[in-house]
């Protein structure tokens, strides 16, 4: 079985634009959804809304994978999902280990989606002595004095890092030493690592800022257009008074007298 460690994507190498490649994993969600529900064939259009985005940049982006899809038929679905897998280096084994299985780290150890897509938890590493041994996920936690071994016997090439952030730049650095050359980082903080290493970084708190930062703008709009509508309905009861006073001015002995005389 082929692991991380023999061979490397083909994406950089044919010229993808890294927005592009960071879309291909919202294809392969939908386009796996598709094919679990039998689905033989997908328009663009229906692809794009599927995965958040519009059909031009999809087209756009299948391009660059050599697929135009079928006038009046669509994207044939399984060859799809093959051709992105292969494009992402899916369909082979990716060995990981997990290093830091406190809470996080035991979520991620016990997620399911990892086999699924071509993903194999090779190990689950923690520096606390008392962890050692203890099965997460099935599987045996081993202490961090053994990370640079499992590296090596399992061929690692991705790392991910659950540890709290005042450990997580030497855990890097050794991920890095021993021979891992990608990093998927959950600790809040930013890592420091030479080149030829990719690192993606995965912050929580960051998204809930975000959101926050939206939600509050929402706000700010939705009173915005309140004190519009309180400003307006005023101003209309200040045009009715108005109207109102006009009207007494013309009233006369005798009543009203129209605002028009008759010649």
């Amino acid at each position: 079985m082929a692991t991380g460690r023999t061979h490397r994507p083909a994406t950089r190498s044919r010229g993808i634009p890294e927005a592009t490649v960071a879309r291909l994993p919202l294809y392969l969600r939908a386009l796996t959804a598709l094919s679990e529900r039998s689905v033989p064939t997908v328009s663009s259009e229906e692809l794009a809304t599927a995965a958040g985005v519009n059909s031009a940049k999809l087209r756009k982006d299948f391009s660059y994978l050599g697929s135009y899809g079928t006038r009046g038929v669509g994207y044939d679905v399984e060859y799809l999902v093959y051709q992105i897998s292969r494009e992402l280096g899916l369909t082979q084994d990716w060995p990981v280990v997990i290093v830091g299985i406190g809470n996080l780290g035991a979520a991620l150890a016990n997620y399911g989606g990892f086999a699924s897509r071509g993903f194999r938890v090779a190990a689950l590493i923690d520096a606390d002595p008392a962890m050692a041994g203890k099965p997460v996920a099935g599987m045996p936690v081993q202490h961090s004095d053994e990370l640079e071994r499992i590296i090596s016997d399992n061929g690692v090439s991705i790392g991910v890092i659950a540890t709290p952030a005042g450990a997580a730049q030497q855990v890097c650095e050794r991920l890095v030493a021993a021979g891992v050359t990608s990093i998927l980082n959950f600790a809040p903080t930013v890592l420091s690592v030479p080149d030829g290493v990719d690192v993606r970084k995965v912050d929580l708190s960051i998204e809930l800022q975000i959101l926050a930062f939206h939600e509050q703008r929402k706000a700010g709009e939705e009173a915005a257009t309140e004190a519009a509508l309180a400003a307006a309905a005023e101003r209309e009861g200040s045009t009715d008074g108005a109207a109102d006073g006009t009207a007494a001015h013309r009233k006369g002995p005798d009543g009203d007298v129209p605002a028009v005389m008759p010649a």
